[in-house]
């Protein structure tokens, strides 16, 4: 068709009324065409200029991108596109490809629709060839939401068999008190027994109650084991978005600092400061930071009671491809039976506790397809390592900026 138009073009001046009818009537056509197979696209797409103002779209891509505007409002006038996107996110990445001229770039985010539900998608610019010569860009939006979704459900199905470990540490855990339970009651048994012997004169009214005493506690403890099981063996319920962790260990950190301070422990902050997003709930991934902050405090207050010298480091970085934390005390440490089990269901060495804190923390991480590890030596401290898959692209896309 190209070549046909640019024939016709040459001898313009010579066609006939007829010619010239015919000519747009097949141009109509081919236009027609070609609009239908934009509008067929499951991939949202948006052919902007330099200026990155709006020359052509395709219905789908005002589903995928949020925009303030109707796309249809702004085609053709001065407004650059990511001026009308009501995303943070996605309208700095658009307004840093425009500021550096990025000609081939891809990054992912993640939206929240008007429902509340989160949506995946990939981003990706291309640039925008006319007669061998770059004339604009192309924005290509594609929704990866399903196989994000995949993913994680693959990796929950994954770690239910963790469960076998819970369920045999649970009738562990409840054997003793059963055990307790049955002894006092066998005992008030061969009391009442006696007292049947005896005219039916009941034991010492102080004797009985204590035995019932020890039941209720007894049972209050098997209570709070089996919520305790309950929350450990429930699915975490994880709204996975692409966020900057830097910003969020940036806030908690700021927010637990005066109370390290006030124990006279220092806390020193080094980020990896790549602006990279990986994939977490925010929520659930403020609690992993502040559960092992909260160990490091316990365990440096145990040392130092008190005194100067107590220290907390959270530093980040990337490497390989992951997004790797690393949050260390000088505390007092762990002995190699405590290192050896501590991610285990019901194990922990505080008096008051549920042992299954570590365990949520190691639930946590993996939900998030992370790793976790640590290294401690008695008397010397312990330093946790975790580390996040960063996004890649299934393609590979140069980046290259023009001055």
């Amino acid at each position: 068709m190209r070549g046909y138009v640019k024939r016709v073009k040459q001898k313009a001046e010579k066609l006939s009324k007829e010619q010239v009818l015919s000519l747009f009537e097949t141009i109509a056509e081919e236009n027609e065409s070609l609009y239908s197979v934009l509008e067929s696209l499951s991939t949202g797409l948006l052919i902007i200029n330099d200026d990155f103002q709006l020359l052509r779209y395709n219905t789908i891509v005002e589903s995928w991108l949020p925009f303030t505007q109707h796309l249809e409002d702004i085609q053709g006038t001065e407004i650059r596109v990511f001026e009308c996107i009501d995303d943070e996110d996605i309208a700095a990445f658009l307004r840093k490809c425009m500021e550096k001229d990025i000609t081939n770039s891809s990054e992912d985010f993640s939206t929240v629709t008007p429902g509340g539900s989160v949506r995946f998608i990939t981003i990706t610019i291309s640039p925008l060839v006319s007669e061998g010569e770059l004339s604009g860009k192309v924005i290509l939006v594609r929704d990866i939401t399903e196989k994000k979704n995949q993913d994680v459900l693959l990796h929950r199905m994954e770690n239910l068999a963790n469960l076998t470990n819970l369920a045999a540490g649970m009738a562990h855990e409840i054997k003793n008190p059963l055990g307790a339970i049955s002894i006092h009651i066998q005992l008030i048994q061969k009391a009442l027994e006696k007292a049947r012997e005896n005219q039916d004169k009941l034991p010492a009214k102080k004797f009985v109650e204590n035995h019932i005493d020890v039941v209720n506690e007894e049972i209050d403890h098997l209570n709070k084991l089996v919520m305790d099981f309950l929350l450990a063996v429930r699915p975490i319920k994880a709204q996975l978005e692409l966020k900057d962790p830097d910003k969020v260990i940036e806030n908690l950190v700021n927010f637990f600092t005066p109370e390290f301070n006030k124990e006279k422990i220092e806390v020193n902050l080094t980020e990896a400061g790549s602006g990279k997003k990986i994939m977490i709930d925010e929520k659930l991934f403020r609690d992993v930071i502040m559960n092992l902050s909260q160990n490091a405090l316990a365990a440096i207050k145990s040392k130092f009671t008190g005194e100067d010298g107590g220290k907390l480091f959270i530093s980040s970085c990337e490497k390989d491809n992951k997004y790797i934390i690393k949050i260390s005390d000088n505390g007092c440490g762990m002995s190699d039976k405590t290192l050896a089990k501590i991610f285990e269901p019901y194990y922990t060495t505080k008096v008051n506790g549920t042992g299954l804190g570590m365990t949520m923390v190691y639930k946590i991480v993996k939900e998030f397809s992370g790793e976790i590890t640590v290294d401690s030596k008695e008397g010397e401290g312990t330093s946790f390592t975790m580390s996040f898959p960063i996004p890649q692209k299934d393609v590979k896309l140069l980046s290259s900026e023009s001055k």
